[in-house]
């Protein structure tokens, strides 16, 4: 006799098969339930230090509540905790904790744009691109101010400042320090166009002499008309063989930018960027200079310039003289509009 088999009712399959897909559904729904709250994009930036909790701390404040629990359970059960990327990372209004937990697991990141600024010191540059990238402060004045990190990138610590040309470049946020002045020296080179050099060389100036001239000229003067003059009075006193006695030199040996009036007592500061006492251009830059400034010294205007002052209206311009006595009468006239205003 056959043994009878036992069939299940219709109705229990099709629960069964429900109640498969409803878990489907929920799972689906927990997994791929929109991570941020936000209508914008917003960016998650993780550091050497972070960890598992600390990333989870950062997603949080614009987290759904689904969403960020589904997240704990992705990353904790995906081995990310291990392997956690640096990074600037874009968190996307719609996405799910899956896609989101993809992008960071694989390192996608996003760039930033870098502008670098006209700084005088390295220090003060090494503040300024801290606020932009994972770098902090010290890492980045450390390496700036370290003649054997320097030598790599065919510079010392006082021409290193010529790497930076003040422009915005697309990068990594984690970029790391030697990534960073690779990149410098890349867009160096590329700035430094065979049109650029022929005019150097025509000059009788290196690159590195002509943004340490530029330097000079920006310090003077933000007046764009102004700036190949200067340049050209400069050049001529190099090619005299005079001393430059540029103002701003000596500010810059004093680390004091805010000095009004030079005294005889500052202008006798032992220093190699005290161009009062040393002829020639000072060692290096006394500021990134601008690309503004350095095609002012390539393109200069030719003049018998030796001498200039700032005018005594204060408008920023500059009396230009051919003879000291020319000259000096332009400095009485701005030495008697100090005192008249009491700038000490």
């Amino acid at each position: 006799m056959k043994e009878k088999k036992f069939k299940y009712p219709k109705v229990y399959l099709y629960a069964a098969a429900g109640g498969i897909l409803v878990v489907i559904a929920l799972v689906c729904y927990y997994l791929f339930t929109s991570l941020s709250t936000k209508d914008e994009v917003q960016y998650l930036y993780i550091d050497a230090d972070d960890t598992i909790d600390s990333v989870f701390t950062k997603i949080e404040p614009y987290s759904s509540k689904v969403g960020l629990r589904a997240f704990h359970t992705i990353t904790r059960h995906s081995g990310y905790a291990d392997n956690i990327h640096t990074g600037r990372y874009a968190i996307k209004p719609g996405e799910s904790a899956m896609t989101v937990w993809r992008r960071l697991s694989r390192g996608h990141q996003e760039t930033i744009n870098l502008t670098i600024p006209e700084a005088r010191t390295m220090d003060r540059l090494a503040a300024l691109l801290s606020k932009k990238l994972m770098l902090d402060s010290t890492t980045i004045a450390q390496a700036l101010t370290d003649s054997a990190f320097c030598r790599k990138y065919k510079c010392d610590t006082a021409t290193v400042a010529c790497l930076f040309i003040p422009n915005t470049y697309n990068l990594y946020w984690d970029i790391s320090m030697d990534g960073l002045m690779e990149r410098m020296q890349r867009e160096h080179d590329d700035f430094w166009t065979a049109e650029r050099l022929q005019k150097a060389e025509a000059m009788g100036l290196t690159t590195d002499e002509i943004q340490t001239l530029a330097s000079i000229v920006d310090e003077e003067t933000n007046d764009l008309e102004e700036k190949p003059v200067i340049a050209g009075l400069y050049y001529n006193r190099l090619q005299k063989d005079m001393p430059l006695q540029a103002c701003p030199t000596i500010k810059f040996a004093w680390k004091r930018f805010d000095l009004r009036r030079l005294y005889d007592s500052l202008l006798r500061i032992d220093s190699p960027w005290n161009t009062y006492q040393n002829k020639g251009l000072p060692p290096g830059p006394i500021k990134i200079a601008s690309i503004k400034g350095i095609d002012a010294v390539l393109n200069y205007t030719p003049s018998d310039y030796l001498y200039m002052c700032a005018k005594d209206d204060f408008s920023g311009h500059h009396a230009f003289a051919a003879t000291g006595q020319e000259h000096m009468a332009n400095a009485r006239r701005y030495q008697k509009a100090l005192n008249e205003r009491g700038i000490r």
